[in-house]
């Protein structure tokens, strides 16, 4: 399975429109083979580099949705695909661009395809979804991006 963008590559800068600093709009992203018995796709996009006087884990997120229809193959820029859109660590359901308060930051886009649909509130928040899919993932991609405010 595959996860790219039309608007930056693997481990390339995210442009400016994608973040706190631009529109901060969804970037378009494609998806590819998918395994045929997948039911569902989640997406999660993160930040592992957090200074930890802001989160001790290190970690924020930026989007969290599941329930995608396995037959997505491409997500729209600035629109977010059919499924439930889950909180981000601001506490709101949506996506969040970068937002780096310190320097560069890796964001990661991870995609997952599952043996089946979850039942989970639109509440719930990437431990509850991550909890969910155990035992469920079929495969998982990746696109990671960087993103640093002072450029």
């Amino acid at each position: 399975m595959k996860i790219t963008s039309s608007a930056f590559q693997d481990h390339e800068l995210i442009p400016p429109k994608y973040t706190c600093d631009g529109a901060d709009v969804i970037p378009p992203l494609k998806v590819k083979e998918v395994p045929r018995e997948a039911k569902s796709l989640a997406l999660i996009m993160d930040d592992p580099d957090v200074p930890p006087a802001v989160r001790p884990d290190r970690n924020w997120d930026h989007w969290i949705v599941w329930n995608v229809p396995p037959d997505v193959d491409q997500i729209e820029e600035g629109k977010p695909p059919k499924g439930v859109v889950g909180r981000n660590s601001w506490g709101k359901n949506g996506y969040g661009g970068p937002a780096p308060p310190d320097r560069e930051h890796r964001y990661f886009f991870k995609l997952y395809a599952l043996d089946r649909t979850l039942d989970l509130p639109s509440t719930a928040g990437k431990p509850e979804l991550q909890k969910a899919m155990e035992g469920h993932v079929l495969a998982e991609a990746q696109l990671v991006g960087r993103y640093d405010r002072k450029r």
